[in-house]
């Protein structure tokens, strides 16, 4: 089978597309066919060898990208997914030698949800780890009052706002000018375009600052200022965590699967598909994605 790995790094010239043996699934774990795999930008991160330096992923000879999977159980083993299922799921092991960009992928069932009726697996594909992060971040805040999101046009911030809305937090969204109107959409009951003086322009909508952060856009301590003394602030990046001043309470989310909550959340949150490219021009969407300005996720089928 085709897969797409990495030797060496550097930028997408660096990826290879590999023939590979089918991969077999050991007890509790399932094969997928992949009918489609979303990129993210720790794809590119992984690409590039940024992970490896931060000492995420260790040295390794191969390396497999892709974390996001949507298809069909190929095998099920004895997991209680029978073959044919339509599925997606999320792999949270990065330093295997396989990743979702290929034909097939073994992931453990615990990892794995059914698909909604009605959601393709191009849509499918597009939510395990952006929804996943948003979800588990939040769960690293305990307010009940007004959460700042920078970022909130992407993929991870979207889906933040909305789960924030559903929480019946009070959001303030940070994206650019033309995405307003999306992230009212989503849930935000404020709105600050991006750009200098961040903190005092939050500041002047919630007197005092904001009860929390989820700062996807690695904004750092501009986001951080932001927040009230005593408040919380969540990163999302290793090595983005800012100073913790004025005794804000700094975590890192750290993503793990849950194919519970993936199920949970792929029947509740919408899809957000960019564009759609073929296996073969993965180089193509790294490119795409490292260019900016994606309202969504682009997404590889074999």
């Amino acid at each position: 089978m085709r897969a797409v790995v990495v030797r060496r790094f550097g930028g997408p010239e660096v990826m290879e597309f590999a023939e590979v043996p089918i991969p077999v699934p050991g007890p509790g774990q399932v094969r997928i066919r992949v009918a489609a795999a979303a990129v993210n930008p720790v794809d590119l991160a992984t690409r590039a060898g940024v992970l490896t330096e931060a000492g995420v992923i260790p040295p390794r000879e191969v390396l497999g990208l892709g974390w996001d999977v949507a298809g069909q159980i190929d095998d099920a083993g004895d997991t209680g997914f029978r073959v044919g299922d339509p599925v997606l799921g999320l792999r949270d092991r990065i330093a295997l030698s396989l990743g979702t960009y290929a034909d097939y992928v073994v992931l453990d069932a615990s990892a794995v949800a059914p698909a909604p009726d009605g959601l393709s697996p191009v849509e499918a594909a597009t939510l395990p780890l952006n929804a996943l992060t948003a979800a588990q971040a939040l769960d690293l805040v305990e307010t009940t009052g007004s959460v700042l999101v920078t970022g909130a046009a992407g993929a991870v911030g979207g889906y933040a706002v909305a789960l924030a809305h559903a929480r019946d937090l009070h959001v303030v969204a940070v994206a650019g000018e033309g995405d307003e109107a999306l992230v009212r959409e989503l849930g935000a009951d404020e709105f600050v375009p991006r750009g200098p003086a961040l903190a005092d322009r939050v500041r002047a909508l919630v007197p005092g600052g904001v009860d929390a952060a989820l700062d996807t856009a690695l904004l750092g301590l501009d986001a951080l200022d932001a927040v009230r003394g005593g408040g919380e602030f969540v990163a999302f990046a290793a090595g983005a965590a800012p100073i913790p001043l004025r005794g804000v309470r700094v975590r890192n989310v750290w993503i793990r699967a849950d194919g519970e909550r993936l199920a949970e959340l792929a029947r509740t949150l919408p899809p957000r598909v960019a564009d759609v490219l073929p296996l073969a021009e993965a180089g193509t969407a790294h490119e795409r994605l490292a260019a900016g300005g994606l309202r969504g996720r682009l997404v590889l089928t074999p």
